[in-house]
Parts: structure tokens; sequence; C-alpha cells
């Protein structure tokens, strides 16, 4: 038995949301606020940013945004900008993520397969350490961290996280 949703069924509960297009340089969510969101990305690009520092590019269809500060009750940690004309399924968290539990799924696969990523990228950072490789390769697998820990989901294999889903 997979607790792997059905992406289909997650796709047409995505159907159902209102769209909100942000245009390049728009904020969508702001780094100590709390908007009670969860955006998904359809089609675009954003950056998320902390502390002033881009941490990643997200382009991937199915990523998600809000996710930590919705499962937390904390305000968002990161601001997320549209690099791009951008589209998002807007849901209210508390509603979507109680009343649908394909979309729960979903969250916590994102979620966990960016822990899985970053706990692997540890390995390689403290293996890296121990061997003494150069501090440029170093400097490059922290950065791989930062990005993993920041891109709500996205860039964590070469397929985004809708396709990831259905295997």
């Amino acid at each position: 038995m997979t607790l792997i949703p059905d992406i289909s069924v997650f796709q047409k509960s995505l159907a159902a949301l209102p769209l909100e297009t942000y245009q390049p340089g728009e904020t969508l969510l702001t780094a100590g606020s709390k908007t009670g969101l969860l955006l998904i990305l359809k089609k675009g690009a954003v950056a998320v940013i902390k502390g002033g520092i881009e941490m990643a590019k997200v382009t991937e269809p199915g990523a998600v945004f809000g996710e930590l500060s919705a499962l937390l009750d904390q305000p968002h940690t990161a601001e997320v900008r549209a690099l791009e004309t951008s589209q998002f399924h807007v849901a209210n968290a508390h509603a979507l993520l109680v009343r649908n539990p394909v979309a729960l799924l979903y969250v916590a696969a994102v979620l966990a397969r960016r822990l899985d990523a970053a706990n692997r990228t540890l390995i390689e950072l403290k293996s890296q350490i121990r061997v003494g490789q150069p501090r440029s390769a170093i400097d490059k697998t922290v950065e791989k961290m930062e990005g993993l820990l920041g891109s709500s989901g996205a860039s964590l294999t070469d397929a985004g996280p809708l396709s990831r889903l259905a295997h």
C-alpha cells in the first residue's frame, strides 16, 4: 500500500481552486507575515528569498508555497517574488489540508522529498569535509542544501513534484 496520492485526483481538486496571477517583481508572500494561504504554482517562475539572499528559483508546476507557515502555524520564513508573469492556485491552507487528504498527502510528500534530499546533501557535505575537498566544492554543496531547504519542493530531481508523485 502506498500513501502517494493519485495525481489526477489532486489535479482535479486544484482545478476547483481560484487562480491568481502575479506580475514580475510582485511579492506573493512576505517573510514575517501570516497569510493562511497555500499557493500552488500553475505556471511561471518565482524566487524564494531569505534574509535578502535568493535561495532558489522555482519554475516547476505543482510547487507549493506557504506550507511551512500553515503546518507550523507561524509566519512565513521567506519572501516569494514573481520573476515572470506567474499563475497560482490559491487555497485557504487550513481548509484545504483538513478537508482534502490527497492535498495533505501531496504537501507531506513534497516536504518529505525535500528533507530526504537535504539529508543526502548533508552526508555529501560531511564527506567532502572529511576528505579535505576544496572550499569551492564545499561552498557549492552548501548552496545546494540552501536551495533544497528553501525551494518548496521544487528542483529536488529532474522531474517536477507532480510527476514525481505519479511514480
